[in-house]
């Protein structure tokens, strides 16, 4: 039972130590704004669907140095190489590569419920981050983005898929930022 509260009292010490040197990911999440942002200049345009949802998986590729732009801005350590859990982090970033092969075969079958597909995706795999940074942002926004996403993307137009996502990632921001200066 010792062996059990020392691992927990150490697991809790690295999630801890994520948590105050990556400021729960808010890098990203900045990042994202920006993505989204082209993601709804895209969608607002007159281009055909495919060319739109083409350019919408384009659009993901700056993630990565965007966000380590604004780890740098923001001065949030973007590795944190001494702390294993930051590999974790990186694990479940890379399971969602794996989601995008769904948005890849909607993109062929169904073009007009693409970004759909791939929002719910980038909602849904926030969930296990809740855990990491011990966010209940992260938590809500996981379940509230695809379940908001799929209402909008059965009823409504596809930019207002886009819409929904810059305003929610904005949001996500100034909450994320309010986690943060409670810690």
């Amino acid at each position: 039972m010792e062996n059990r509260k020392e691992f927990v009292s150490t697991l809790q010490e690295l999630r801890e130590d994520n948590i105050r040197k990556q400021k729960r990911g808010l890098h990203f999440i900045v990042a994202s704004v920006f993505i989204w942002v082209a993601v709804l200049g895209i969608h607002l345009s007159s281009l055909p669907v495919m060319t739109k949802n083409l350019f919408t998986f384009c659009c993901s590729t700056p993630l990565v140095p965007l966000a380590f732009l604004f780890s740098k801005i923001l001065k949030i350590d973007f590795q944190n190489k001494e702390n294993p859990l930051s590999g974790l982090g990186l694990l479940l970033s890379l399971n969602q590569m794996l989601y995008i092969l769904i948005a890849m075969w909607v993109y062929a079958v169904l073009p007009e419920k693409m970004l759909m597909v791939y929002a719910i995706i980038f909602g849904a795999h926030l969930l296990p981050y809740g855990w990491l940074y011990q966010s209940k942002t992260y938590y809500v926004f996981s379940v509230l983005i695809p379940i908001m996403v799929l209402v909008l993307g059965i009823y409504a137009p596809t930019f207002f898929i886009a819409v929904f996502m810059l305003i929610t990632e904005i949001i996500f921001c100034i909450l994320l930022v309010i986690e943060n200066s409670f810690r």
